[in-house]
């Protein structure tokens, strides 16, 4: 069961990347505040939630939620400053979007640099036991796999449409045989 808020007394945003660890593609994050009585049964942790109830999750996310927001940071820019900063600097572009100035962040995951004036907490597997946090998950991970799903019809032959940009057999083989695409990571050693 999800936790609503950490503490309910502050405007909480909870925030996720998706994206990390790929091979291709930017990395995505998505910053959300959620109305404080906000329940559905479905929210999780979206690596444990299904596509379609992914999506279903998104429509309802974007429609209910106070506040939230999706930023992008390509692969040519995580080339640049590396995976890490480059999974940074896309929470605090969300973070920076929301129409709704929160005083505390909730961050999936174990290191954040801290966004100028907001406190935050970070929380291992926070995606896993805050509302708020879960539903950023759901934005991050929609959004990039509506992205991928694009490129996808660029360089098809990599298979996109089902591996996101993740390592797969398809993804590695199709690697060896026609090379890197513009969008695959040059930082990662494929």
């Amino acid at each position: 069961m999800l936790l609503p808020f950490h503490d309910n007394t502050c405007i909480e945003a909870g925030v996720d990347e998706a994206g990390r660890g790929c091979y291709a593609g930017p990395v995505f994050a998505a910053a959300v505040i959620l109305p404080k009585k906000f329940h559905h049964p479905l929210l999780n942790d979206s690596k444990k939630v299904s596509a379609s109830h992914r999506d279903v999750l998104r429509t309802v996310i974007e429609n209910e939620a106070v506040a939230w927001a999706v930023a992008m940071v390509d692969n040519l820019e995580i080339d640049k400053i590396n995976i890490l900063r480059a999974s940074f600097k896309a929470m605090h572009l969300a973070i920076e979007q929301l129409t709704l100035k929160p005083n505390f962040l909730l961050i999936d995951g174990n290191r954040f640099n801290p966004f100028p004036h907001i406190k935050h907490r970070c929380f291992v597997k926070g995606d896993g036991r805050y509302a708020s946090i879960a539903a950023a998950s759901i934005l991050a991970k929609t959004h990039r796999d509506e992205y991928m799903n694009l490129l996808h019809r660029e360089f098809n032959m990599y298979g996109w449409e089902k591996n996101k940009g993740y390592s797969t057999l398809l993804h590695r083989n199709a690697i060896a045989e026609y090379g890197l695409s513009k969008y695959h990571r040059k930082s990662f050693n494929i």
